[in-house]
């Protein structure tokens, strides 16, 4: 697979029509003291499209590019993010049941690149990320994911708890791990509409997120160690998926 490159808008009125046209866009890098009618427009563009803003001095812009920046410069997603309802439409209108991921401070992209792979193998149709605190979908994690980055439906939200929300009224139910549960992994029933929350390595799923769970799950384990790779707990959980889906009882190695 021939990598995509990071390519960068620079400029205001550039970035303002690019924002307008809908472009697809990882974030925006906005010098500190940058201020004027057209940066307000640049703001509340990327409101509406859920594009996060970082602050940077001016140092971090012209070391990016030697060009005219004007204070702005935009890092062009490598994959396009979709709104979360018209992806829910479109998988139920195309007959399949909705089994989707949500990740709540997966920050390392080499991880998200291999969950990306697990989660097209295993049949997942969309994964759900917020707009800040979690890994960028740069050329690395596209790397890692081997082009499945590409093949996934990625929707960008401004809210995870809203994103639950939105799923609930669609009658799509969600999980998330908790090492204290009573039901094990495959005690869930994925053969209906579903959506698990998988969290960062140290903290795992914040508090917050994890209240408005339907069902939490442990991973049982044969030794006491508790610290699996997220990537690798989430394999794991999508197999589970996969295997029900397919009414599969039993492998075998005949």
């Amino acid at each position: 697979m021939a990598l995509k490159k990071t390519s960068l808008i620079i400029g205001r009125q550039p970035l303002v029509e690019a924002l307008q046209s809908g472009k697809a866009i990882d974030k925006i890098l906005l010098q500190k003291n940058a201020s004027g009618e057209v940066v307000h427009q640049i703001r509340t563009l990327s409101r509406e499209h859920n594009i996060p803003i970082q602050l940077v001095p001016v140092e971090k812009l012209n070391g990016l590019s030697k060009a005219n920046h004007q204070g702005v410069i935009a890092i062009v997603a490598l994959v396009q993010y979709l709104d979360l309802q018209q992806v829910i439409d479109h998988v139920v209108s195309e007959g399949t049941v909705p089994m989707f991921l949500m990740l709540d401070g997966v920050t390392d992209v080499r991880n998200i690149g291999a969950i990306a792979r697990t989660a097209v193998c295993c049949g997942a149709q969309a994964i759900i990320i917020p707009d800040k605190g979690v890994g960028a979908l740069n050329e690395e994690a596209m790397k890692s994911s081997a082009g499945a980055l590409e093949k996934i439906h990625i929707c960008r939200v401004g809210s995870l708890l809203k994103a639950v929300d939105d799923l609930h009224l669609n009658g799509i139910a969600v999980y998330t791990s908790e090492m204290r549960a009573d039901q094990n992994v495959y005690d869930l029933d994925y053969t209906i509409p579903c959506c698990v929350i998988m969290g960062d390595e140290g903290r795992g799923v914040q508090p917050y997120l994890a209240k408005s769970a339907d069902a939490f799950f442990k991973i049982p384990m044969a030794a006491k160690f508790d610290s699996l790779n997220v990537s690798v707990a989430t394999g794991m959980i999508l197999y589970e998926g996969m295997k029900q889906r397919m009414g599969i009882k039993s492998v075998s190695n005949s």
